[in-house]
């Protein structure tokens, strides 16, 4: 309801009062701002590529730039590069927002320890290490050991350690690792009683897990990719295989495809008694099936469970004959539930935690004959314990709004840990008692920044079709609201993915600078479970962009900034969020960060995994689906217009969402600018998405969009 004149202006009188009290006067800049120029490479423009869709023309001009292995992208790459970072090297703060940013990096990480056999595992950075380090150690108190240190695997750190499977006895190691940051896979094998790497190497893995039985282990491999097609390759023919330890992969045996169906994917785990091998199959990034072998019985058969791709299920553990399992089947907010293996069939499946009415089960374990279960309560963590027949006992207090980023604890054990953040805490890990179900710190890190002078506050706006949507604001507590305000507006909005609380240095640094952090939990994503997650889907996507572009609007009709001062940031299909919104309002932001985006909406499904995407996306060779796909894909809208300042990035080794998607949205950008505004691309130089870029890697990227950021905005830097 709208305020009438008297009561906006009594509203706005308090405003002012308060504002002129209660808020500190922001600092004056010592820096020059004035215009860095800038020359934009030539962009060959080929008129001739294009494709017809339903008897509509489309032009795809920059499709050379597809080719990363042709001498004339590379070239284009170089000089791109060339722009971007004589641009950055010109920003006089730049150097120190990075100092910064690296004193306040610097503190002691530990992950959720776990236990394997007879020792503790957790992973641990000593505060600006590269990677992350495994360590174990005899018990709680004891002295740690390094298991791996993945610094050690590359000179620069770009090799990083992913997924790692440990044999029943604790003796083996099987752990993958990527170079570059690519999402292939090389798996080898550490004897951790005699400390050596053993001479078992896989190679082509992706997309998988390791999953031990016996004297060996199941992972997922695709078939070699052809030469020069390993970064942008479509990925077919997923396949589970075993490997006995001692053999060459050749020797490996093959234990599930689906060739009739070459663009199905599949991973395989086992139980921690290591009895059952659980296979899942998937046509796409939501929904699954799931088959499961008795490996006591020799000559048992894989058994399906469920053989449709309209629902995910996901097992946790299994007690005694049954399975447990977590689906969102008939229960959008997920429930928990028993399958006996001995009669699988649905019929004879048994609900052990129902779906609850409001809030989103996510994970659970069990740990000390209880189930700690977390749930998703309006975007934040809660942690509740439950017995084994589904008894709710207590909900666990947690310290603040935030995030339990893991839970570990073994049946038999009777203590449970997990981390806990927010954004103005980074993970603290806990540890609960399941018999008195009391929680204690594990381990607190200290750092070089002090969050007391910030609060974080959830609202809940409104968007274009009536929809409620909440965001977290995180600021000072005595901002002025006064318009001014530098502020980074965050969202995803897709593949049924939660935005939660999360720490993160960089976002410290803005908030040291009186800016505000903003996070907009927008349908497509998991915050409300899969009709929240639908709704942004396919020819619903619009909601999504119509969310972000609400949550803008909000921020500036309540004065926490000003188009100006505003800008927005988004990653993978975060990086989609930003190009649809930056084409469509460009007048509404003053910065844009796509990165890593999904950008040509048209071809995105025929570079390596990128058909999996369609659940969401839809495909442009549906005729019902293209009209919505071409009427918001970011680069199929760029015209002449005056765009915001906007740095894109994107990495050379990103087999994910592949860099062309990133290069032509650029180069029709660069092109179509009207305005006075820089439209730069940084791009990585072997790095992939994401999944473990060095820290060197994340401190120089998170220094230049902050200082980008700041200089668009002419933002009084305080260092």
């Amino acid at each position: 309801m709208s305020r009438s004149f008297f009561e906006s202006n009594f509203f706005l009188a308090l405003v002012c009062v308060f504002v002129a009290c209660n808020s500190e006067p922001k600092p004056k800049s010592t820096y020059d701002f004035k215009p860095i120029p800038v020359a934009y490479p030539k962009t060959r423009f080929d008129l001739t590529v294009r494709d017809t869709y339903f008897g509509k023309i489309v032009e795809d001009p920059y499709r050379w730039l597809e080719d990363d292995q042709s001498e004339e992208t590379k070239a284009w790459v170089k000089q791109q590069n060339a722009v971007t970072f004589d641009y950055l090297n010109r920003i006089p703060f730049r150097g120190k927002i990075k100092k910064r940013l690296e004193e306040i990096w610097n503190f002691e990480k530990y992950s959720t320890p776990f236990k394997k056999a007879n020792h503790y595992y957790f992973f641990k950075n000593d505060g600006l290490q590269n990677q992350s380090v495994l360590y174990r150690q005899a018990s709680l108190d004891g002295k740690p050991e390094v298991v791996l240190d993945p610094n050690t695997f590359s000179p620069d750190g770009t090799t990083s350690l992913q997924e790692i499977g440990f044999s029943r006895d604790g003796r083996y190691l099987a752990y993958a690792i990527s170079e570059g940051g690519s999402d292939w896979r090389t798996i080898l094998v550490k004897d951790l009683q005699t400390g050596q790497i053993l001479p078992d190497r896989i190679k082509w893995a992706k997309f998988t897990r390791i999953g031990w039985a016996g004297n060996g282990f199941y992972y997922t491999r695709y078939p070699e990719p052809k030469e020069g097609d390993e970064l942008k390759g479509t990925n077919q023919y997923s396949a589970i295989y075993y490997h006995t330890l001692g053999q060459p992969q050749s020797n490996d045996r093959l234990i599930h495809h689906d060739p009739k169906y070459p663009n199905r994917y599949f991973s395989a785990g086992t139980t921690e008694d290591e009895r059952f091998l659980f296979i899942a199959g998937a046509e796409s990034t939501s929904g699954n099936t799931l088959a499961f072998l008795d490996l006591s019985k020799p000559k048992a058969q894989l058994t399906p469970i469920y053989t449709r791709f309209d629902s995910d299920f996901n097992v946790i553990e299994n007690l005694g004959d049954q399975l447990l399992i977590l689906t969102n089947h008939a229960a959008p907010k997920q429930r928990l539930i028993l399958v006996n293996t001995t009669r699988p069939q649905e019929a004879h499946w048994k609900t052990l935690i129902p779906e609850d009415s409001t809030d989103v089960l996510q994970d659970a374990i069990v740990c000390g004959n209880k189930l700690v279960c977390v749930y998703l309560h309006n975007a934040a963590s809660a942690l509740r314990v439950f017995d084994l027949q589904g008894r709710f006992l207590r909900e666990i207090s947690l310290p603040e709004l935030g995030t339990i980023g893991s839970v570990e604890g073994k049946p038999s054990d009777t203590l449970a840990f997990f981390s806990f953040s927010s954004f103005l805490r980074p993970p603290t890990i806990y540890m609960l008692n399941t018999k008195t179900l009391e929680t204690r710190v594990f381990k607190a890190p200290k750092m070089a920044f002090n969050p007391d002078a910030y609060m974080t506050e959830q609202v809940w706006y409104t968007s274009k079709d009536g929809t409620r949507v909440p965001m977290f604001i995180t600021r000072k507590k005595n901002i002025a609201f006064d318009g001014q305000n530098p502020t980074l507006l965050f969202g995803y909005g897709g593949f049924n993915v939660s935005l939660t609380p999360s720490f993160s240095a960089s976002r410290a640094v803005l908030l040291e600078n009186n800016g505000i952090y903003v996070v907009a939990n927008i349908r497509g994503g998991g915050e409300f479970g899969e009709k929240w997650h639908k709704a942004g889907t396919k020819c619903q996507k619009q909601n999504v962009f119509d969310d972000f572009i609400a949550a803008a609007e909000y921020l500036i009709e309540k004065q926490y900034t000003s188009p100006p001062r505003l800008a927005i940031e988004g990653g993978s299909n975060g990086g989609l969020l930003v190009g649809a919104c930056m084409t469509q309002r460009p007048e509404l932001f003053g910065v844009c960060f796509p990165r890593v985006g999904v950008l040509d909406m048209l071809r995105y499904h025929k570079f390596t995994i990128g058909y999996a995407w369609a659940v969401d996306y839809g495909r442009s060779d549906n005729p019902e689906e293209f009209p919505c796909l071409i009427k918001y894909s970011p680069l199929h809208n760029v015209r002449p217009t005056a765009y915001p300042a906007t740095m894109i990035t994107t990495a050379d080794h990103d087999d994910r969402v592949v860099p062309a998607h990133s290069f032509k949205f650029a180069a029709a950008l660069q092109a179509n600018q009207q305005g006075d505004k820089p439209i730069l691309i940084r791009i990585e130089t072997s790095a992939g998405h994401g999944a473990g870029k060095p820290t060197s890697k994340l401190l120089e990227e998170a220094a230049d969009l902050l200082a980008f950021m700041f200089y668009q905005m002419k933002t009084p830097v305080i260092y």
